[in-house]
């Protein structure tokens, strides 16, 4: 085949080539898009301010990140499962009381402004009420010597409620509970235990006259390590130790990174049974 024919057959070839897809415009009709380009400049993504307020549990005490515990966490799985630009105010002070968080929350300008304009707001109280009535009657230790502070605790409890809500009367309040940090170590310590769950349920008690005010509880995911493995066991010679892993090992008290998530799946699974309530 000599080169004039070669010739031919590729001009034939990108003859047909184009006809072809001329008559394919012609005939088939191009699909639109199902987004246009107004679509995009007026979609808007909704603002969302969340507001967590508390103790060290809020401000994340025990996570090596230092990023701010469960807090950040759940607000990037807002943004990722609702689309929401979340803000978040993180209002949580270390060792602080509920007596001292209703006090920040009289004094201090920034707290109120954040919550009048919340659309969600977490709460991590009563761990430390708990701490002093132990610290104060360490000689003396009974359950009934919690009964007392219980009922003022839970007193105050409505007042920070209240005053949360004073300018948002329908703020959605997720209120975390307390768990046992020592059960690993002194399991026969059962009082101890027992005080943790009554003070839990003065929690539940008094939140219960709130409407769209949910209880989160987390002492059942935390106080026997992750997953409910009874921790680590760890041998230094004859001594032997038990290591609760969702727990800080600077200070076995707090979370650890694991235990603030597991934290905040607990959050998040109680958003996702009552959002349908509160949720525009």
């Amino acid at each position: 085949m000599n080169s004039r024919k070669i010739l031919q057959g590729l001009v034939f070839f990108f003859t047909s080539l184009l006809g072809f897809v001329f008559i394919f415009h012609v005939l088939v009709p191009s699909a639109q898009p199902v987004l246009t380009k107004a679509d995009y400049q007026t979609r808007k993504v909704q603002q969302f301010s969340y507001v967590a307020l508390g103790d060290s549990l809020t401000q994340g005490v025990g996570d090596t990140t230092n990023q701010g515990g469960f807090v950040p966490l759940v607000a990037q799985s807002l943004t990722n499962e609702e689309g929401y630009q979340v803000d978040v105010k993180n209002f949580g002070v270390a060792g602080n009381t509920s007596n001292q968080i209703l006090k920040r929350m009289k004094e201090q300008a920034e707290i109120a402004d954040a919550l009048s304009k919340a659309d969600l707001m977490t709460l991590t109280v009563g761990g430390n009420d708990l701490r002093k009535v132990i610290l104060d009657n360490i000689t003396s230790l009974k359950i009934s010597t919690f009964k007392k502070p219980s009922v003022a605790y839970s007193k105050r409890l409505v007042e920070i409620i209240e005053l949360a809500r004073k300018d948002n009367p329908d703020l959605p309040i997720y209120v975390l509970g307390i768990y046992n940090p020592f059960y690993l170590n002194f399991p026969e310590m059962t009082d101890m235990q027992t005080i943790v769950d009554n003070w839990n349920q003065t929690t539940q008690d008094t939140i219960a006259k709130f409407d769209k005010v949910y209880f989160v509880p987390i002492n059942d995911l935390l106080y026997q390590g992750i997953d409910g493995q009874e921790g680590i066991v760890q041998t230094s010679g004859e001594a032997t130790k038990i290591i609760n892993d969702a727990l800080f090992q600077g200070d076995n008290f707090h979370p650890n990174n694991t235990g603030y998530e597991i934290m905040k799946r607990a959050v998040l699974e109680k958003i996702r049974e009552t959002k349908d309530k509160w949720k525009n």
